[in-house]
């Protein structure tokens, strides 16, 4: 049988993922799998095998060593799967390594000292302020359909079934039942927020800052218009019906 040899056996592309951020403020196996029971109250899939970035900025230059493979152990027991790294300083960077993590590399890069040259003194017209993007889809989002709108607002005006994960940098609008997993302020941006017309939805994120329903929603909420921001560390649903904010 001839081959098409046109096709290549494997392709590397860019692609992008969403983690979450385990943000370490200690260092002690122990404590870690404390405040980890005490996050999830035991629910064995409160995490949905999510990828996961250790952030280790919060932990003092006194730290103890860290051991990576019982950390990762430890994550994977809830079901997060650690990639790699932030923040980590050099002396960390062998052991990341050889525990098979990797550096998260553009972080790292934003924390140089940048080296601002001077701005030329063109004098130029000033140009109109662009209009925010905005990715619309007007066709229901399906289980296991992912969609992502990178540096943009997202508005859905169909159904975002169970199952189906839609992630934006900016804010998320969508006028209709919302079933599935919504994820705004994917790049960190903490005052993004979520709209739906119909508030169904399996879990919702801000910046990285999760809420799940496993319990359902309180009957006041659910299906109903309602909003949902991030308030510190904690993600509030709050309801759009005038009556009830009046």
């Amino acid at each position: 049988m001839l081959k098409n040899k046109s096709r290549k056996p494997i392709e590397i592309k860019i692609a992008t993922v969403v983690a979450v951020s385990a943000i370490l403020h200690d260092s002690d196996p122990m404590a870690l799998e404390a405040a980890l029971q005490e996050m999830t109250g035991g629910t064995a899939d409160f995490f949905d095998n999510e990828f996961a970035v250790i952030d280790v900025a919060a932990l003092g230059t006194d730290r103890p060593p860290i051991d990576w493979p019982q950390l990762i152990s430890l994550l994977k027991k809830y079901r997060l799967n650690a990639v790699a790294v932030r923040n980590a300083p050099a002396d960390m960077e062998e052991g990341i390594l050889a525990s098979g993590l990797s550096i998260d590399q553009m972080v790292a890069a934003r924390q140089e000292p940048a080296a601002a040259p001077p701005p030329p003194p063109v004098p130029i017209a000033a140009p109109l302020k662009a209009a925010a993007s905005t990715m619309i889809i007007d066709t229901p989002i399906r289980a296991g359909q992912r969609i992502y709108a990178r540096d943009a607002d997202l508005v859905i005006t169909a159904t975002v079934n169970n199952g189906a994960e839609i992630i934006a940098d900016g804010s998320i609008h969508v006028y209709a039942p919302l079933r599935g997993r919504a994820l705004a302020g994917a790049s960190g941006d903490t005052s993004a927020r979520i709209f739906a017309a119909s508030m169904e939805a399996e879990l919702v994120s801000i910046a990285g800052v999760y809420r799940t329903f496993e319990n359902g929603l309180p009957p006041e909420q659910k299906g109903q218009p309602a909003q949902i921001r991030l308030s510190g560390d904690r993600i509030d649903v709050l309801s759009l019906n005038s009556a009830s904010r009046s």
